[in-house]
């Protein structure tokens, strides 16, 4: 009797299998699309202005953080596309908790990478926004209005991202704490 209840325990119904698959495939979908279309505004994004005269181009090579994030963004997307992979894998392999523990290392690390790039450009967004009297940093974002716009909808992208790679965290590491048990 006892091996009975630690085979139904071991091996999940096969609905509740395809449910956590489709959970699995729309969120890493999801998260490589919403990555990859943040890079491409974020590499996409110039503006030129003309400020007393003198005309001055904003890009997102210009600073340091914006290029950390584009890479990041490119980084996790591609990383999402291999983990999209991982997942198929797994799932014609079975249930083991060993594979979904690769999957919670795998999420925790690309979302510690988004979450890095994401923090650098928004503090930079910020500086770009309100500027900073202390240092001298006058805002820039009334004269380049369509460049900060662009920025602050790729940062949402990334941060919808960041959300579903830590939903991914989260079921990773429940599938894959039965290693103890």
């Amino acid at each position: 009797m006892a091996s009975i209840e630690a085979k139904i325990q071991q091996n999940p119904p096969q609905k509740t299998q395809n449910v956590f698959l489709g959970t699995q495939i729309f969120m890493r979908t999801f998260t490589m699309t919403a990555t990859l279309a943040a890079t491409w505004v974020t590499v996409t994004n110039k503006q030129t202005a003309q400020i007393v005269g003198i005309e001055f181009d904003a890009r997102y090579n210009y600073s340091p953080a914006f290029t950390f994030f584009a890479y990041a963004n490119a980084v996790v997307s591609a990383f999402s596309l291999l983990s999209l992979f991982l997942v198929f894998l797994f799932h014609r392999k079975g249930s083991n908790p060993a594979n979904y523990f690769i999957l919670f290392l795998h999420d925790l690390l690309m979302l510690c990478l988004l979450l890095a790039g994401c923090s650098a450009a928004t503090a930079i967004g910020y500086v770009g926004q309100y500027g900073n009297s202390h240092s001298g940093w006058a805002p820039i974002c009334d004269h380049f209005g369509k460049f900060c716009k662009r920025g602050t909808n790729s940062m949402v992208l990334s941060y919808l991202s960041v959300i579903f790679l830590l939903m991914l965290t989260i079921s990773s590491a429940t599938k894959s704490r039965q290693i103890l048990v």
